[in-house]
């Protein structure tokens, strides 16, 4: 027990530094609403109506920023399902034998009847050591959860969470509306910036909130339209940042479009077949983040299998055969005899 003891704190101590990019922002935002409803609205606005619709818009947009940020932080990153995780028996038999084509042996006799289209580099079933499961499609390995994340994108350390399945909506809500929150401080306090630098506000100590505020605002606009725009990209072609830089390989090879279904679908992965919901953060997502369909492999029952496994699917551009022009030269080879 004595040796865990050091080890124990100084997973602890970790624990509290990953929090330290959050309780940054945090302050951030708490000062700038300070800054903007006290500092600004109240001491420096004059006119009641420019007044009453500033504040109004301003809590209706921090009011989204804050709620998509707290889901994206306090929603748990969803872990692979039992059925993919070795028995006992299996996890004695993979101890035993050695790394290589016997224990790939094992490997794929136990994800024959799973889900699992994706491979490794060298075509081998992807498996998890630490967790000691059969990966599936798109998960990874967070080394600082320690855990495998279902449809893993990255982890942030402005969240402290693995953003993935469970609360990628979530995250791209957070962009757009902090975003949104910052573009509106930038819109709204331009003015009482200009009459700052022109002197055309008194000497007061509202001086120093806005310029900050402003600075600050048109700072992370930046950095976050930048970011929003890259992830944006990603749904549209439903890649998660990790397979951007590495394209997941399936059966026949790499494939950095494997799981893209086009423009609609894809979106609809994310965000669900309810419009209604798509910019709320409430979870909408399709599926259970353990499969995947794609546009490489054709699920259906009917579907065939080769001897060597690989599925056979319709090709991408296949074309539907004409039947009718068939039957018409038919009976034009007949009318000849």
């Amino acid at each position: 027990m004595a040796p865990s003891g050091p080890s124990s704190v100084k997973r602890r101590c970790r624990r509290c530094l990953y929090w330290i990019p959050v309780l940054f922002i945090t302050i951030i935002v708490c000062w700038s609403y300070y800054a903007y409803v006290i500092q600004l609205c109240i001491v420096s606005m004059n006119n009641i109506g420019e007044k009453v619709l500033c504040l109004i818009a301003y809590h209706f947009f921090i009011l989204l920023f804050v709620w998509s940020y707290w889901k994206t932080i306090f929603t748990l990153p969803m872990n692979p399902s039992k059925e993919f995780h070795l028995s006992y028996a299996d996890k004695e038999l993979i101890e035993r034998e050695p790394r290589g084509e016997t224990q790939q042996d094992v490997l794929r006799r136990l994800a024959k009847d799973l889900p699992v289209y994706t491979r490794t580099m060298s075509g081998a079933i992807r498996y998890c050591d630490r967790c000691q499961l059969v990966k599936p499609d798109r998960c990874h390995h967070c080394s600082v959860c320690d855990k495998c994340i279902l449809k893993m994108d990255h982890h942030c350390p402005w969240v402290n969470n693995c953003v993935g399945f469970s609360n990628y909506k979530f995250f791209l809500l957070f962009l757009a509306y902090s975003l949104l929150y910052c573009l509106f401080i930038v819109a709204t306090d331009l003015q009482y910036f200009i009459k700052f630098w022109t002197n055309g506000l008194p000497d007061t100590q509202a001086k120093f909130h806005i310029m900050f505020l402003f600075f600050a605002a048109a700072m992370f606009s930046v950095s976050l339209s930048s970011l929003f725009g890259y992830h944006c990209w990603l749904v549209c072609k439903n890649r998660s940042t990790l397979e951007a830089f590495r394209s997941p390989v399936f059966r026949h090879g790499a494939d950095k479009n494997g799981f893209s279904l086009g423009f609609s679908k894809n979106l609809r992965q994310v965000f669900g077949d309810e419009k209604k919901y798509w910019l709320l953060p409430i979870f909408t997502s399709l599926g259970d983040g353990c499969s995947f369909p794609t546009c490489l492999v054709n699920q259906d029952l009917e579907q065939a299998s080769t001897p060597t496994g690989v599925i056979v699917g319709p090709k991408r551009n296949e074309q539907p055969r004409n039947d009718n022009r068939e039957r018409d030269l038919a009976n034009l080879n007949v009318g000849r005899r």
